[in-house]
């Protein structure tokens, strides 16, 4: 465990190694290897060649984790499964292709004992450490200042401690001797920095600070700063910018606020994670409107994925095929990986000369022991991790984090959430993914061949013909699609056809060159529902009543299905009505349902859903529980006579800063 009384000592020791070498610019430091224009190379995975990219292309990783996890007793091995010390960890790192590394820098992300708040207990010591063992491996080094104590990303951008009750002109003088001093201890100490970020994911703020104007305005303290140390140590060093999302509609507002404010950067960075952040194609579209637009250079700061569904360290993983968040594009396989990391390299080298690359985001936060949940020993394994996740900090976060964090890393400490998505298996076995840094010069040998073929899905009203489609895709191992010819059991087909509504599989055959493939088509036949716009997928809300403050019609993570929901959160007590008109029903009948999620609600909240037919009022009482918990209201007996009057609506009052979200209402004429 760090004790952060013992950096700047540390740091001084550091200096005096680096002076004593000369090492400014990298004592000793290797020559990376080439790969542009060689010849495909024999693999197990198929990789297509990039095209559009030279040996200066940036395949980059950020692996600030590494110490920590090393720290805590991990060991990392090469191919043959060899232990490698750390010099011969970044020696393979250059030799799989990386040429440059990633490494966040957190201001003092310790408690008033020197307890870490873990996450890979990133200071400026940390930060020294990896960039001179990347230097020496002949490496670049880009450096990531959050400007933050601890996390620093697009839902909390929070000062640190020691920021946190200046004045504003403090902070500013904050700002400007804390880049000045780092960066000219990163120099000095003979990391070869090439490149750094002034705030990471800085979508809602920075340094505390949630004004545009504030917030540029630290910005080009920052960068004025990094200009002047790199020219006073003859250092040409890359200046950037780093926002997420390039699927939110306003990503490219975020470079029209930087050239409004004149922030002197020279990269637009963006994160990128395909189960997330939407298309490749999109992708491009952006970076692309941003480059020349603003005559900016522009990269993929972080993306990753899943190479399996497995937990490696009894910490759950941020990313797994279960989650409806995910949207997953790829198979969680090794080639499923490949595929998804070698598709941004692309999708960034399409925009042409001014895409400049991709960092891969933790490909080394592999756990700390490997946790197996069927083993004798997996309840000592877990508590072992435990103890280390604390001691050294190689957990996403510390229970020490919570003077900092209360609200999330106060609650949810733990381990690694990323450990699915390294490079490395849990053991720390280098695995053939990594290597896709220098695959995508030259690509492999293995064939491209289908591995097999997706099931589909469809619908179709009730009472109606239903239309079965006569292709189906076929996966390739690249994991691209073709549309292959299928045969659909029609017996199946027209018994659906004649039944009720719900849900039906439908099993067909798929040809796909002389091989048989079995597929299924999952045959939705739809209930009439009754509720207009029920999932809130149509921008036009006025069929719907909205009482109360906090809520509206959104488009985040938060949806059930589709891509909007029914989001409520408030900073005063949350008290709302929403509700609709249903008229022209035949007498029947009817049943009625939503679907509800959310948390913080209080111990006296009360969420309803209702419906009044005529005077008569029928409600189901609901809750709220945590995140992506969905609770199904449900109603079902409800007599509705010709010509009613009928108001189907949801309800709540709860504590201040309750969230949570309703979709995909319906209301539904029962059966006989």
């Amino acid at each position: 465990m760090k004790n952060r009384k013992n950096v700047l000592q540390k740091i001084a020791l550091l200096l005096v190694g680096a002076l004593t070498c000369g090492m400014l610019t990298g004592c000793g430091s290797a020559k990376l290897p080439t790969f542009a224009g060689g010849e495909a190379v024999d693999s197990t995975l198929y990789v297509d060649k990039v095209e559009g990219i030279d040996d200066s292309f940036i395949r980059g990783v950020d692996i600030s984790s590494y110490l920590s996890v090393i720290e805590s007793g991990a060991t990392f091995k090469d191919w043959n499964g060899k232990e490698l010390s750390q010099e011969g960890f970044f020696k393979l790192l250059a030799e799989s292709g990386v040429n440059w590394v990633r490494i966040r820098v957190w201001n003092d992300p310790y408690d008033k004992k020197g307890n870490s708040y873990g996450g890979g207990h990133n200071d400026l010591e940390t930060a020294i450490e990896i960039g001179k063992l990347a230097t020496k491996a002949g490496m670049q080094v880009l450096i990531d200042f959050h400007y933050s104590d601890f996390w620093a990303d697009p839902s909390k951008q929070k000062s640190p401690k020691k920021w946190a009750h200046y004045t504003w002109e403090d902070k500013k003088t904050g700002m400007d001797t804390f880049t000045r001093e780092s960066v000219t201890a990163l120099l000095d100490a003979g990391v070869n920095v090439g490149m750094i970020q002034v705030g990471n994911e800085t979508v809602s703020g920075m340094a505390g600070e949630t004004s545009w104007e504030r917030v540029t305005e630290l910005m080009n303290i920052g960068c004025k700063a990094i200009r002047e140390v790199a020219a006073e140590k003859g250092k040409e060093i890359k200046i950037a910018v780093h926002f997420t999302n390039p699927d939110n509609k306003n990503f490219t507002d975020y470079a029209k606020i930087m050239d409004q404010y004149e922030v002197d950067y020279d990269v637009f960075a963006s994160s990128y994670y395909s189960f997330w952040h939407g298309t490749l194609e999109n992708l491009t579209a952006k970076l692309t409107e941003i480059a020349n637009t603003y005559g900016k250079e522009v990269m993929v700061a972080e993306t990753s994925y899943a190479y399996t569904d497995d937990d490696g360290d009894g910490w759950s993983n941020s990313v797994h095929s279960s989650l409806n968040t995910i949207s997953a594009s790829y198979d969680f396989s090794l080639q499923g990986q490949v595929n998804a990391t070698r598709d941004v390299f692309q999708a960034v080298a399409d925009v042409g000369e001014a895409g400049i690359g991709v960092f891969y985001w933790e490909p080394a936060w592999i756990p700390v022991e490997y946790w197996n949940p069927d083993a004798a020993n997996a309840d000592a394994v877990l508590a072992s991790n435990q103890e280390k996740w604390e001691t050294y900090g190689s957990g996403w976060a510390s229970s020490f984090a919570k003077t900092f964090d209360p609200n999330d890393a106060g609650k949810y400490y733990g381990g690694s959430s990323w450990d699915n998505q390294a490079m490395f298996d849990f053991e720390g076995n280098p695995m053939e993914s990594l290597n896709v840094f220098k695959y995508i010069y030259t690509g492999t040998t293995a064939p491209l061949t289908v591995t097999g073929v997706r099931d589909v899905s469809l619908e179709s009203g009730i009472g109606e013909p239903v239309k079965m489609p006569e292709t189906v895709p076929a996966v390739m191992l690249n994991s691209k699609t073709k549309e292959v010819p299928v045969t659909w059991d029609m017996d199946a087909v027209k018994e659906a056809e004649a039944g009720k509504g719900g849900e039906y599989q439908i099993k067909g055959v798929a040809d796909v060159d002389g091989t048989s493939y079995d597929v299924i088509c999952n045959l939705t036949i739809l209930k009439v529902n009754f509720v207009q716009n029920p999932g809130l997928e149509d921008k036009n809300m006025n069929m719907w009543n909205i009482e109360g403050e906090g809520i509206d019609r959104e488009t985040d993570n938060n949806k059930h299905s589709g891509e909007y929901s029914l989001k409520f959160w408030s900073e005063s007590a949350v008290k709302y009505n929403v509700w609709q008109d249903v008229s022209g029903l035949d007498a029947g009948t009817y049943e009625l349902g939503a679907f509800l999620q959310g948390g913080d609600a209080g111990a006296n909240a009360k969420f309803q859903l209702y419906i009044k037919v005529n005077d008569q009022e029928y409600v189901a009482d609901t809750g709220v529980t945590s995140w992506l918990q969905w609770d199904e209201p449900h109603i079902t007996d409800i007599e509705v006579p010709e010509g009613a009057t009928v108001i189907v609506g949801v309800r709540a009052e709860a504590a201040a800063k309750a969230w949570g979200a309703w979709d995909d209402f319906y209301l539904y004429k029962m059966e006989k």
